[in-house]
């Protein structure tokens, strides 16, 4: 279907606009933190990696596109099932992460093709499920073990602080590419349609917008980065468990992440994946005090 042709005096809507050399000021300074930081403090950057990634994602998603899901968790483990499958299969540990977010992305395709006919709270009930039902089938693959899991032992060949160091660079990298991509993708006609069918979706169509084209596009995306956040986080780990990769709170963390920092603002994803590792930090040894401390 054709686009509609625009007004030249119509603008299209675009994100507030990034304080460009700012972020690339940080970014250099991010990439050479392994050089200057203990290696805890380089832990916790890959963490914040990981968070700011998912952040951007699930605001993409939601804010900017209006599809609410409750199941990223599902190309979160997908990530990394399928890189143990590939370093199974005899690649190497760290092409296998990348191939194994793409590979995630790739089972997005026909999953939008099923789950964007739906709508609103049908949309993320149905997300959900599906990411219960891959769960499950992932659990049945011999190589998973169940509940048991299995770890990605072939970065033990690896030198520690290098690993660390090389999960950290591979993180960094995914956050950049995955952030500045969205970015670039909300300015253009895709941004434009995106935010039209988030609006209200019949009228988008009725104007031209090719609406499950504009949300499958968005919906692809967002599951290649969640991909990579989980293959990161299984670098990080080595382990891997269907329920912790899979679990619902992945999904919970983009949420809180995203709301308290701001729907539908880059930034507000940062500052919210901020807030939330240094909740972590503070609140983290603290455990569940509140069952050693109810009153009698």
């Amino acid at each position: 279907m054709n686009e509609i042709a625009r007004p030249a005096s119509a603008a299209t809507p675009k994100p507030a606009p990034l304080p460009g050399w700012i972020a690339l000021a940080a970014v250099a300074m991010l990439a050479v933190a392994p050089l200057l930081f203990a290696d805890h403090v380089v832990d916790k950057l890959t963490t914040l990696c990981v968070y700011v990634l998912l952040a951007v994602m699930w605001n993409l998603l939601a804010g900017y596109a209006g599809l609410v899901s409750v199941g990223q968790q599902a190309f979160f483990g997908l990530g990394g099932y399928f890189a143990l499958r590939m370093v199974d299969a005899g690649l190497p540990p760290y092409p296998a992460l990348v191939a194994g977010a793409f590979a995630a992305a790739l089972v997005a395709v026909p999953v939008a093709s099923f789950l964007l006919r739906l709508r609103n709270g049908e949309f993320a009930i149905a997300m959900w499920v599906a990411a219960e039902a891959i769960r499950l089938l992932v659990m049945f693959d011999p190589l998973v073990q169940g509940e048991t899991g299995t770890s990605l032992l072939a970065l033990n060949a690896y030198d520690p602080e290098f690993r660390r160091n090389l999960t950290y660079w591979l993180a960094l990298s995914s956050m950049v590419a995955m952030t500045g991509g969205s970015y670039w993708l909300l300015r253009g006609r895709i941004g434009w349609a995106a935010r039209a069918v988030r609006d209200d979706e019949d009228a988008a169509a009725s104007i031209g917008i090719e609406t499950m084209r504009v949300k499958r596009v968005i919906f692809v995306l967002a599951a290649l980065g969640c991909a990579l956040a989980g293959c990161v986080w299984l670098a990080s780990a080595i382990t891997f468990q269907p329920r912790t990769n899979f679990g619902v709170q992945w999904t919970v963390f983009m949420l809180f992440m995203v709301l308290v920092g701001g729907l539908r603002s880059f930034e507000g994803s940062v500052l919210g994946a901020l807030l939330f590792l240094a909740l972590q930090q503070v609140f983290g040894d603290f455990g569940v005090w509140y069952l050693e401390h109810r009153p009698i």
